[in-house]
């Protein structure tokens, strides 16, 4: 079987299923794991990832707000490498390239190939798309071990006493302001919080700075879309920089977090486990056992 994946979570899935070498190209987005790096890019974004936030958002808008798409898709290297299976989305139409733009690409294709678009909206549907990649594979069992191993890993961790539960507010994007949405609100419901403003199963959200403000949250953790710790870090002066910034519960108690969003909770692949850890950890102390990964959360 060849495989194409223009979907980092899914090049993720599909690596963790044995499939390495079954994967003969791979989206711009695709830098895990690092056998994937020397794959033929299909895809190219219109927005350079070192832009300022709000330059992103307005350039994306634009092309959206006009019927384009953000991305490129190289249709004459798609036709070279015959895929027989296309891996892609169509939940978020800036986070890769989309189901139509790929069909449009593979109708010049010598053969049709199978085009499965991931479509996970909470935790349980993650777990899911393991499966079926696993089904239309032929690696059923080891998806079934894979998942069960992570089901494992969500299962340990642990649910808080009642009234333990903090406010949490959970931003992916600094300017303008998104709340996360889809899995987030449930991750940290799993993890122990309570999330004020996202909406599990729905969608991330734009919201005023004065919505924070009033949420006054205990916890507030910073994961803005497709950046690592350190471009994380860069940005967090477009919030620090706020009215009333001082004022928030979470920032008077030091529990503002940075984390490596891109790797733990933007992508609905394996690693959304450590994520759940990782937000378990920063809500209750002490109660995840082992490390955490290097260089996925800090203190701000």
């Amino acid at each position: 079987m060849r495989i194409v994946s223009l979907l980092p979570s899914a090049t993720e899935i599909v690596c963790e299923l044995g499939l390495t070498d079954a994967l003969v190209g791979v989206s711009h987005d695709c830098d895990f794991p690092a056998d994937v790096l020397g794959k033929p890019v299909l895809s190219e974004a219109i927005v350079a990832a070192d832009q300022p936030s709000a330059a992103i958002d307005g350039r994306i808008r634009g092309e959206v707000h006009n019927g384009r798409s953000v991305y490129h898709l190289d249709a004459t290297q798609l036709a070279r490498l015959r895929p027989d299976l296309i891996l892609t989305q169509e939940l978020c139409t800036v986070c890769a390239p989309s189901a139509g733009l790929v069909q449009e690409a593979a109708r010049g294709l010598a053969t049709a190939p199978r085009i499965l678009s991931l479509e996970p909206h909470s935790v349980r549907d993650i777990l899911q798309t393991i499966l079926l990649v696993g089904e239309l594979t032929g690696t059923d069992a080891r998806a079934e071990a894979l998942v069960g191993k992570l089901r494992g890993r969500i299962d340990a961790v642990g649910t808080p006493a009642p009234g333990s539960r903090p406010r949490v507010v959970c931003l992916e994007w600094f300017d303008p302001l998104y709340v996360g949405g889809h899995w987030i609100p449930e991750m940290v419901a799993i993890a122990g919080g309570s999330d004020v403003l996202g909406r599990a199963g729905r969608p991330s959200v734009r919201v005023e700075w004065q919505a924070v403000l009033d949420a006054d949250p205990e916890v507030l953790v910073l994961m803005p879309c497709g950046f690592d710790l350190a471009r994380a870090r860069a940005e967090a002066g477009l919030l620090t920089g706020r009215p009333g910034w001082g004022g928030i519960a979470a920032v008077r108690e030091g529990r503002v977090y940075l984390t490596d969003a891109s790797a733990y909770f933007n992508r609905p692949g394996p690693r959304i486990v450590h994520g759940l850890e990782i937000l378990a950890a920063i809500l209750h102390p002490g109660t995840v056992s082992g490390a955490l990964p290097a260089a996925a959360v800090e203190p701000l």
